[in-house]
């Protein structure tokens, strides 16, 4: 079965020979006109509550993670709140307009009203993919550009600093396993015991998109890793678990909670997870990895991704300049 857009063309290639170019267009919008109003009359029962659902439905077997699917949710109920007709019938206008004033009422940068857009845009592109409407209002509306900040890393010292503040053999371990590995924080707690290949020094971990890859720690790692296993006396079967009875296992909240209190005790500005993440990142690519095999290990679909987590030393960029150029 044909979709409306693939109908439209193959009537359009039909009549090519026939019309001028002025009655080719008017057959255009004709045809516009009355695919939509059999569209909206095929699916007047589906409210855009449904609408919304079986969207969200889609992005779940596509493997999206709680956390994505419930920012997608709060963020496309937010819009459609707004809407007084079928999202079949929003328009380009509404979507920029809604998009104009979000800023204003929420005092949001550009980076997250881009979000907005980004999630806004695939919704209607999965709509328009599922004949639900003929064409995405949204296809017009271009990125929000953003200021590109240069983000912050960890120096050598700092990391030293907190390895040699934690408190526990836990958080040691914590500490050491995301820095050598560059893994998500959510791929770390949910590591189990049997993941870890300690002659190997190498973890499976699960990626975003149920996607799995093999990631790498060094030695002192390894060392952290086994004192703390060595000190439990539970049978959870993760890695990392809490530090009070009963030992369940811990979620990102913990960790993230655990490191900023690392980082206030320490004096240090803003100690988060993915910190660690994009610093490993940015030392491969200063110390010559290959960006292709930093994306394997990140675990990245686009390499665009991947080269936005990295910021290359300015003094080996101005070493560089002197050798190739100067």
């Amino acid at each position: 079965m044909l979709s409306i857009s693939d109908a439209i063309r193959q009537v359009e290639r039909m009549m090519v020979t026939t019309l001028d170019g002025t009655q080719m267009r008017r057959l255009h919008d004709a045809l516009i006109e009355c695919f939509i109003e059999q569209t909206v009359e095929r699916h007047k029962h589906l409210g855009n509550t449904e609408l919304l659902e079986a969207f969200l439905d889609a992005k779940r077997l596509e493997g999206c993670s709680g956390r994505s699917l419930k920012y997608y949710r709060s963020t496309l109920v937010r819009f459609v709140s707004t809407l007084n007709s079928s999202l079949m019938l929003a328009t380009t206008e509404q979507i920029r307009s809604y998009l104009g004033g979000y800023g204003e009422k929420s005092g949001a940068g550009n980076v997250t009203i881009d979000n907005v857009r980004r999630i806004i845009s695939s919704f209607f592109s999965w709509l328009e993919a599922e004949d639900y409407i003929y064409k995405s209002p949204a296809r017009r509306i271009k990125k929000i550009r953003t200021v590109k900040t240069v983000k912050e890393t960890y120096s050598d010292e700092v990391i030293e600093l907190m390895r040699d503040g934690c408190t526990t053999k836990r958080d040691l371990a914590i500490v050491d396993l995301l820095s050598s590995t560059g893994i998500r924080v959510g791929e770390l707690v949910n590591l189990d015991r049997e993941d870890i290949d300690f002659e190997a020094r190498e973890c499976i971990v699960l990626g975003k998109g149920g996607k799995e890859r093999r990631v790498y720690f060094d030695a002192r790692t390894k060392l952290h890793l086994v004192e703390y296993l060595a000190e439990r006396n539970d049978d959870n079967p993760a890695l990392f678990v809490s530090l009070c009875n009963p030992n369940r296992r811990l979620q990102i909240s913990g960790v993230e909670i655990r490191l900023r209190e690392l980082g206030r005790r320490l004096g240090i500005c803003r100690v988060h997870p993915h910190k660690f993440r994009r610093t490993l990142a940015t030392r491969a690519i200063d110390k010559g990895m290959p960006i292709e095999q930093v994306q394997v290990l990140l675990g990245h679909q686009k390499i665009d991704t991947t080269l936005r987590y990295a910021m290359v030393d300015q003094r080996n960029v101005r070493m560089s300049h002197r050798r190739y150029i100067a």
